[in-house]
């Protein structure tokens, strides 16, 4: 089976373990913000709007979070794909994803013509 040149799995590796810290850092960072995180919160007394504010920044906070935490670990699965040796290959058909398509979304798991396929079902 012929695979992706070392030298482009570890420019890959090294972007992704950086994006990876990236994602980590920010998803702490938005916990931190979260009002709901606030032990103060729970013995004071906020007005209603107040409280519907705090409750409205916690939905959001958590819809970024679990966002960011989807895309980490697409991150953490491409890592251990290049880790496997099994980096780059189509889940759907196996064939190589071009190195354009990889570049562009380093933690693609399908070729162009299998995503294709895909978004056309459904």
């Amino acid at each position: 089976m012929t695979k992706y040149p070392d030298d482009v799995l570890q420019t890959i590796k090294k972007h992704l373990d950086g994006e990876k810290k990236r994602l980590f850092g920010r998803i702490n960072e938005l916990k931190t913000q979260d009002p709901f995180n606030d032990p103060e919160r729970a013995i004071d007394n906020a007005a209603s709007d107040t409280e519907a504010n705090e409750e409205s920044n916690h939905d959001r906070m958590s819809a970024l979070i679990d966002e960011l935490t989807a895309q980490e670990l697409s991150v953490t699965q491409a890592l251990e794909r290049i880790k496997n040796g099994m980096y780059g290959f189509c889940d759907n058909c196996g064939e190589m994803i071009d190195t354009d398509r990889l570049n562009a979304l380093p933690t693609a798991v399908l070729c162009l013509a299998c995503e294709a396929k895909k978004s056309h079902r459904g």
